[in-house]
């Protein structure tokens, strides 16, 4: 038997619940219940689902949805319906409230852009392809967004929300790629790089009478260059965007421009080359060229602003940089018995030792050695080189006779969770709405900040009440670390197989050929494991559970360098979605020294546990650790809690969906906890063997080592 529709009356009952925030009485429920009552029941039902998770988003988004969802179902049947508040909701999350009402109101462009339009592609369906391309060209780290129209502003890629300019769904993912990989050129190939005068581009264009001629002529000759340079490097990517030319039969530019444009394609073009046939053309008054369908946008204004301040940013933690590479050399310098000298002139210069970004990679010579940056430096050094072209001599040069700055990075780091969205140093994620049953689009801000050191005894007083624990803890990880493994059947060894020479002799009285595998050998079992310890630092851990945290990791540390293992600590906490916190304990490359020790000894209890965001932005950093295993290891006193409604049901599918996209990217997370209820959750989050529940917070410090060890053995 078929369910009847809902009643108007029914129906103004109901959204008069869900819209009580908002609605203000029930007349103003009456005309959405009215449409809706016309709809059938399986509709109806559909949008009391819905009227009621967008509502908890925001509740004028909510009035908006129920007041228009009558005309989506006029059009398009359930399926597309929900595609439509998907997408307006992205958008609310994304660009706020009244551009997420207005993509609810224009019902009309979302089925003439989406549903009538089935070679339509849409950004967040191929953010994770495009985010993993980004992430293979060479240069400094890229973020993705969308934006109106496809620009840089020299960190960021904006890329438009859908595209369907071809019939074709393959050609439109190939113009996303080709839209990407243009504006990456535009850093990589030195669009945006100070010229031979020392002035950027864009301050050269608006110098001309008409700069907004001035920079459609250079957009388009930069563009031709930029072409040039990618068909160079990535020969196949250039075809690819050779055949969206063609799909266009694009022809932007008129016969007596072809000279130029050769000179535009030789190998040693430079952006000054560009600006010098701009000079030609803008005098000749040709005709501005129409783009081709990748190449987007310039906005100089964005890409100077972000970029001042990158570069301001960059030169502290450079010189600062320089300055713990010197003292390293002087340190080994003493060591060695040298005699110290004033502090030396450091330079760089290049080799063809590795390529980079033009050919060579740069080392540093002090008191006559040659000395390699380490690994962050190198990217640091990437990116300044984008910018100038070389590292310039002032980057480089002592500031008297102090030698190289210190300060700078430390004041940096503490204050970058100060403010919101945008601000250097943040990273964006995503978070899961298992209500939904999609993602909320670039919701959390996460920072990662040092943990500020405290010099005390905490370590040493530790080690003195545990002895006879890190005595134990240390034969124990002496064994594992020592384990080798007899392999039999070999062709050579230490050691006679007296099976295999039995099987052998067998073998060759009945006539059979026989095996030369006649030996054992002894094979030290190699240890290949990168593991992150992410340690829960919300309030609840003041007092005792903190206390047995510190111990915890003390412990930990010291079985972790009888092993060798590969490890980084990291704390936790913060305070709604935009000031998520991730608190530096020790990075995988910095060994376990003093710093590291004090910054243990000053782990404390701060504010909440939001922990999805948390594990997604581990997840990447242990995806780039090449090991044979990589395990992310939670010790937690509770369950996903934050102050802005990351709770119950919310808090714990988003942290079981980040723990999913993690075993995804091969990662095995494991939870530690004190909490006496976490059997109601945690096998949900984590799985039924994932996770261990100690009962005794006093005994933490003691079984953290023997979990560790039995799930890397």
């Amino acid at each position: 038997m078929s369910r009847q529709p809902l009643t108007s009356q029914q129906l103004e009952a109901y959204l008069d619940d869900a819209l009580d925030a908002v609605l203000s009485s029930r007349r103003t429920a009456a005309e959405p219940a009215q449409s809706l009552a016309h709809c059938s029941r399986d509709q109806q039902d559909f949008a009391l689902h819905w009227v009621g998770i967008v509502a908890k988003t925001n509740s004028e988004l909510g009035y908006q949805f129920a007041a228009n969802v009558h005309r989506v179902f006029a059009e398009l049947d359930l399926p597309w319906a929900e595609r439509w508040i998907v997408r307006a909701m992205d958008i609310y999350d994304r660009q706020g409230l009244y551009p997420g009402s207005a993509a609810l109101r224009e019902v009309e462009m979302f089925i003439s852009d989406f549903v009538l339009r089935p070679s339509a592609v849409r950004f967040q369906d191929l953010s994770g392809v495009l985010e993993k391309y980004v992430r293979g060209l060479a240069g400094r780290a890229l973020r993705l967004q969308v934006g109106e129209i496809a620009h840089t502003d020299s960190e960021t890629l904006f890329l438009p929300a859908t595209i369907a300019r071809f019939d074709d769904q393959h050609h439109n993912r190939a113009l996303y790629k080709s839209m990407l990989a243009h504006l990456w050129a535009q850093m990589w190939f030195g669009t945006f790089r100070g010229t031979a005068d020392g002035l950027q581009a864009g301050v050269v264009v608006r110098r001309y009478p008409d700069p907004e001629r001035a920079a459609k002529l250079f957009h388009a000759l930069e563009t031709v260059r930029l072409d040039a340079c990618i068909c160079r490097e990535l020969p196949g990517l250039g075809r690819e965007m050779a055949m969206l030319r063609e799909l266009e039969d694009a022809a932007p530019f008129s016969d007596d421009w072809k000279h130029e444009l050769a000179a535009l394609r030789e190998p040693g073009a430079t952006v000054d080359k560009t600006l010098e046939i701009l000079v030609r053309l803008y005098r000749s008054n040709c005709t501005v060229p129409l783009g081709y369908c990748y190449q987007g946008t310039l906005r100089f204004d964005e890409v100077e602003q972000v970029g001042d301040r990158r570069k301001q940013n960059e030169k502290i933690e450079f010189r600062a940089a320089l300055a713990e590479l010197v003292e390293n050399s002087e340190s080994d310098r003493s060591a060695a018995g040298a005699a110290r000298s004033a502090p030396a002139i450091v330079y760089v210069r290049e080799t063809d030792a590795e390529p980079g970004l033009d050919g060579t990679q740069y080392e540093f010579m002090i008191d006559g050695e040659v000395s390699a940056p380490p690994t962050q430096m190198r990217a640091l050094m990437t990116s300044i080189v984008q910018d100038f072209g070389e590292i310039p001599p002032e980057y480089v040069a002592p500031a008297g006779d102090g030698g190289y700055p210190k300060a700078g990075i430390d004041d940096k780091a503490a204050n970058v969770w100060k403010g919101t969205y945008h601000e250097e140093g943040a990273y964006i994620y995503d978070e899961w709405d298992f209500r939904r049953k999609h993602f909320r689009k670039d919701w959390c801000v996460l920072r990662e900040i040092d943990m500020q050191p405290r010099y005390s005894a905490f370590v040493a007083t530790t080690l003195q009440r545990y002895a006879g624990l890190v005595r134990e803890i240390r034969r124990t990880f002496e064994a594992l670390r020592g384990d080798e493994k007899r392999l039999r059947r070999q062709t050579n060894g230490e050691d006679i197989d007296v099976d295999a020479v039995v099987q052998a002799c067998a073998d060759m009285r009945a006539g059979e050929e026989m095996s030369n595998r006649l030996f054992i050998k002894q094979h030290r079992l190699e240890r290949d494991m990168a593991v992150v310890f992410m340690v829960d630092v919300s309030g609840s851990t003041k007092g005792w559970i903190n206390d047995a945290e510190r111990e915890s990791l003390v412990l930990l540390c010291e079985a972790l360098q009888i092993l060798g293992d590969r490890y980084a600590i990291y704390g936790f906490s913060g305070m709604t979605r935009k000031r998520c916190e991730l608190f530096r304990i020790k990075r995988f490359d910095e060994s376990y020294d003093d710093q590291v020790k004090a910054r243990i000894a000053g782990l404390y209890a701060q504010d909440y546990t939001r922990m999805g965001v948390t594990i997604r932005h581990l997840t990447k950093l242990l995806a780039t650790i090449d090991a044979r295993t990589r395990l992310l290891i939670t010790l937690s006193d509770g369950k996903p809690d934050d102050y802005d409604g990351y709770r119950g049901d919310y808090g714990i599918e988003d942290t079981r969906q980040a723990l999913i996209e993690a075993k995804h990217a091969g990662i095995h997370p494991f939870c530690i906890t004190i909490d006496s209820q976490a059997h109601d959750y945690l096998p949900h989050m984590y799985g039924a063997v994932n996770y261990t529940v100690i009962d005794d917070v006093r005994k933490l410090p003691v079984r953290v080592s023997d979990i560790y060890r039995r799930l890397t053995t």
